[in-house]
């Protein structure tokens, strides 16, 4: 088997991309998108069906363009959504506006909009995963949308372990922590320039959570994400799920090394090294925890402000087309 395969027995691969295509041919479990990759999509004119649809949609719900430009947003993330769900066994993640990253009920009123656009279409609620950023107002939404509303939530942005332990006690489907971002700023804060895989400080952040989770008996499931090449992959191969980008999902279905299991649960109950967190993550000790992690505070306003930009590039560009059309 090469090691894509391989990856699949132990993992469950999620393809990072908005290319239906692209998830046809590697058969993942699940998938999950964003804002720039809806943008790279939605100037594929094989996907010129979903965008018009999208547009006539908020054409027809209001006469404003502002607030067409935010129904037509949302049409399209349920328009991709639903074919590739056509396509995959599991489930698809799909986006909050990254603006909305501070504001607990906005949240909240976008996770559930979502959620009913996508009943509209006949898309079961359970299939679906909401993006959330792993801020204090993010994790508290995610907390209300999973035990009021049975609404499954994917905590993206996450790279301390406070907002692993917050996200964990708060009951949260599933977290991304984004491997290659870490990977990234150590590179760029510190003096070492390289990392051998298991010294990886991504994979090292990952597989503390996982250890922690496993040995606690936590129900959230841990999704790496964010991956600059296949050793990151292989080193976090067991963990419950991958979100792997085309260009690297083709890497490792061409490779064909044995690959090694290094995360397992039994191994992370049997740790005798993890200790439990010592208080409640309440609001003042997540705030305290986080901000002593110098990495995650900066990492985590700097993907805010990335996820928003992307988002308002993605409108701008629907704000022309829908003039246009």
């Amino acid at each position: 088997m090469n090691a894509l395969e391989q990856l699949k027995q132990h993992t469950i691969v999620v393809a990072d991309t908005g290319d239906i295509e692209k998830i046809k041919q590697f058969k993942p479990q699940d998938a999950t998108t964003n804002p720039s990759l809806l943008l790279a999509a939605i100037e594929n004119k094989n996907y010129q069906h979903l965008l018009d649809d999208a547009i006539q949609y908020a054409k027809q719900s209001s006469k404003n363009i502002d607030e067409q430009v935010e129904l037509g947003m949302e049409k399209l993330y349920i328009n991709f959504g639903k074919e590739i769900l056509k396509i995959i066994p599991g489930r698809v993640s799909t986006e909050v506006d990254a603006r909305l990253s501070f504001d607990k009920e906005g949240q909240i009123a976008k996770a559930i909009r979502l959620i009913k656009l996508y009943e509209s279409q006949g898309v079961d609620k359970e299939r679906i995963l909401i993006k959330l950023s792993s801020t204090w107002e993010g994790i508290q939404a995610a907390k209300v949308l999973e035990s009021e509303h049975g609404i499954h939530c994917n905590m993206t942005l996450l790279f301390s372990f406070a907002q692993a332990v917050a996200c964990a006690e708060a009951g949260v489907t599933l977290i991304s922590p984004f491997v290659g971002r870490i990977y990234d700023w150590y590179v760029e804060n510190t003096d070492q320039k390289t990392f051998e895989p298991k010294d990886d400080p991504g994979v090292k952040s990952v597989t503390k959570i996982y250890n922690y989770y496993k040995k606690f008996g936590y129900k959230t499931v841990i999704m790496g994400a964010s991956f600059r090449n296949i050793q990151q992959i292989e080193q976090l191969c067991g963990c419950d799920l991958l979100t792997i980008s085309p260009k690297l999902l083709a890497e490792l279905a061409e490779k064909k090394d044995k690959l090694e299991l290094y995360l397992d649960p039994n191994k992370g109950k049997l740790d005798q090294n993890i200790r439990k967190f010592e208080r409640a993550m309440d609001e003042k000790t997540f705030r305290f925890e986080h901000n002593q992690d110098r990495m995650a505070v900066e990492k985590l306003s700097d993907g805010i402000r990335k996820f928003y930009a992307d988002a308002q590039t993605t409108k701008k560009t629907l704000r022309g087309k829908i003039e246009a059309a």
